[in-house]
């Protein structure tokens, strides 16, 4: 195929016919996952229309449906395929709309993260001097403590300066900016080291040399260039910022008790696990747990298609 075939082509032409596109048909295991993770997030986005009832409509529940069985087991009731929690709530619909909170924090934590770090990458990179060695230094510090425990002291402080009326209603955007502060080291670090790799090639020199401006340079040159690594850390701290949304919701300072996110589910059942309704958290565990594994494998498989040396 000639070089001007090739530029009439469309992107998504492009795409469909590039090593990216047949490294993914030629996966099964990136086939599966890609199918559980994008099926799973279309039912949380669909959750409203697919789930069977609606766990946020107070005026529904009854006590009387409290930790019911699943279907199938004795005492089961057919309306509620998965059973109920102790409220009363069918555990189907709960992990449909509990897996919106979960991806929504997680995806928008990790876009947080992903912008500051590929800021301060590219500045640390491309300038060099103090402001490098000290973007670097903060972020070392940072590394030495684990992103659990900087979540927990950003959450903490928040909580302490915000009133405490407005709790409930910013605790979601505190979620997200604590999980994303604590992730943005990555992304740095990696940006960094290629922003410093690309500065120095002869497409950069010649765009300084007509005088093209610093901050064009590193988006129109460099940035597209850098962007490779960058997607495969997305990926996979996208699960990672899952696992910590859970974690946090857990152990009870993430998202509101009334908010129906997968790790206050899992908290919620723990406290029945003991006592026989195991289908609690059991169900929310095992979605979180196939969720995050679809994710990590399909993060394996981009790194390793974006690796030249593995093609």
């Amino acid at each position: 195929m000639s070089s001007l075939e090739y530029s009439e082509k469309s992107p998504l032409q492009r795409f469909f016919e590039g090593d990216l596109w047949y490294s993914f048909t030629h996966s099964p295991v990136a086939i599966i996952a890609a199918i559980l993770t994008v099926g799973m997030i279309l039912a949380a986005i669909f959750a409203p229309l697919i789930a069977p009832h609606n766990p946020y409509d107070l005026a529904s529940l009854t006590i009387m449906d409290a930790s019911l069985p699943p279907a199938w087991e004795t005492g089961g009731d057919p309306r509620f395929l998965l059973g109920t929690d102790d409220q009363g709530r069918d555990i189907l619909s709960t992990i449909l709309y509990g897996a919106r909170i979960s991806l929504a924090v997680g995806f928008f934590s990790v876009i947080f993260a992903m912008v500051i770090g590929i800021f301060l990458g590219l500045v640390s990179g491309y300038v060099g001097g103090r402001l490098d060695a000290f973007i670097m230094r903060v972020a070392d510090v940072q590394l030495s403590f684990p992103a659990i425990l900087i979540a927990l002291l950003i959450d903490g402080v928040a909580r302490g300066i915000i009133p405490k009326e407005m709790h409930v209603d910013i605790s979601i955007y505190v979620l997200i900016f604590a999980i994303g502060i604590s992730g943005w080291v990555q992304y740095a670090r990696t940006v960094r080291g290629s922003t410093l790799v690309e500065k120095n090639k002869e497409y950069v020199q010649a765009a300084r040399v007509i005088g093209v401006r610093p901050m064009t340079i590193l988006r129109r040159h460099i940035l597209p260039n850098v962007m490779g690594p960058v997607m495969v850390i997305a990926t996979i701290h996208l699960a990672l910022a899952i696992i910590t949304e859970a974690t946090l919701s857990f152990l009870g300072v993430g998202v509101p008790p009334t908010t129906p996110s997968l790790g206050t589910m899992i908290r919620i059942g723990n406290e029945y696990l003991f006592s026989g309704d195991w289908w609690i958290t059991i169900f929310p565990g095992a979605t979180l747990v196939i969720l995050v594994l679809a994710v990590n494998l399909l993060g394996d498989w981009l790194r390793d298609a974006l690796n030249p040396k593995l093609r």
